[in-house]
C-alpha cells in the first residue's frame, strides 16, 4: 500500500503542532515519529499509533483500539506494542498532549532497560 502523505502531513502539521520536539522521519515504508529524539508512535496506513505499555495500554483497550498489525515476508502475523490512537483523542489539543507524555514515558522506561 502506497504511502499516504496527506495523513502524514495532517499529523505533523495539526495534531502534533502544539508539541515541541515532534518529528517524523521515514520507516519501513510509513513514518517513525519522534518526541526528542525518542521513538513513540507511527504512522501507517493512514492510521497514527501510538507506543503502548503498563501505563497506557488500558487506556486504548478500553477505548475499543487496535494495534499495529504487520505480516512478514513469510506470512507471520506480527503485533507491536502500538495502539491505533482514539478518534476522540487525535481532534483535542489539550488530550492529545497527555497520550503523547504516556507513550513517550514507556519508550523512555523501555529505552532504559
Amino acid at each position: 500500500m502506497p504511502k499516504d502523505e496527506s495523513f502524514h502531513e495532517y499529523v505533523m502539521a495539526e495534531v502534533f503542532r502544539d508539541i515541541s520536539g515532534v518529528t517524523s522521519r521515514p520507516m519501513f515504508g510509513d513514518w517513525g515519529v519522534y518526541k526528542d529524539g525518542l521513538f513513540f508512535a507511527l504512522i501507517a496506513d493512514g492510521r497514527l499509533y501510538f507506543k503502548v505499555g503498563g501505563i497506557n495500554k488500558p487506556d486504548y483497550e478500553k477505548a475499543g483500539s487496535e494495534p499495529f498489525v504487520y505480516y512478514s515476508k513469510d506470512g507471520k502475523k506480527i503485533t507491536l506494542s502500538f495502539y491505533e490512537l482514539p478518534d476522540r483523542v487525535i481532534d483535542d489539543l489539550d488530550e492529545i498532549r497527555v497520550w503523547v507524555e504516556k507513550s513517550v514515558a514507556v519508550a523512555t522506561k523501555i529505552k532504559k532497560k
